[in-house]
């Protein structure tokens, strides 16, 4: 019976012994943090449209996971996207409200966003990294007035070329807006919309923006918030 008992124990401090083995590689497993944007309509007095839509960021170990996916934008053409901040750092970014149009024509342009938005930061194209705003590889939205954007870059990459860009500075998304740019070239604005250089104001005309918050557990996001809120899955055309 001793001898029994004994290697029962034995087993048991082995087995406790195993467990404890295990826990370091547990911990050892990237832990996902998300945050996320929901993409409210600008300027549909111009665009016809609601353009609405959803940006996750999901960061695990060194994987910076970029999703964008919109409805109601204008079809077929690009959409420029980037998030929007203060380079000093000192505030965090908010969307505009009808009270930043200061021209009274009806219009936010992006110059009125930058009091309560600051200015373009990163990019959302082909290559993030590459932080080039003007670059012509945006997303084009579908006949359906959809697009589905996404791209995967390393965090430390896209950490080192924003500190290079904004010395000093940190991505801090929860500091940041996502903005969606883009109505059709043939769209008539007023001499009174205003843009960036000799950008053509259709090109840089916000049409969706989006304060970035950091998910709590159990938040619903990308297809799961979509069937959350309408009961259906989410479709569209990517880029």
């Amino acid at each position: 019976m001793r001898r029994h008992l004994l290697s029962l124990s034995t087993l048991g401090i082995t087995g406790l012994l195993a467990g404890v083995g295990t826990i370091p590689m547990a911990l050892a497993q990237p832990t996902e943090v998300i945050y996320r944007a929901e993409l409210s309509p600008l300027n549909p007095t111009i665009t016809g449209t609601d353009a609405t839509g959803e940006a996750l960021f999901r960061i695990s170990g060194d994987d910076l996971n970029i999703q964008i996916t919109m409805s109601g934008v204008s079809p077929l053409i690009e959409h420029w996207q980037h998030f929007h901040g203060f380079p000093e750092g000192d505030r965090a970014a908010t969307c505009p409200t009808a009270k930043e149009d200061a021209n009274h024509d009806g219009i936010i342009d992006l110059i009125e966003t930058e009091p309560v938005s600051g200015t373009t930061m990163v990019p959302f194209n082909n290559d993030p990294v590459a932080m080039d705003i003007p670059q012509n590889s945006y997303p084009t939205a579908g006949d359906d007035n959809r697009y589905f954007y996404e791209r995967t870059v390393s965090l430390k990459a896209m950490e080192a070329a924003f500190a290079k860009q904004f010395p000093g500075q940190q991505l801090d998304l929860d500091h940041r807006v996502v903005y969606i740019h883009g109505v059709p070239e043939a769209t008539i604005l007023p001499d009174s919309v205003a843009s960036l250089g000799d950008i053509p104001a259709q090109v840089t005309l916000p049409v969706a923006c989006g304060k970035i918050e950091k998910a709590g557990p159990g938040t619903p996001v990308g297809g799961e918030l979509e069937q959350a809120a309408r009961g259906t899955p989410v479709g569209g055309s990517s880029s």
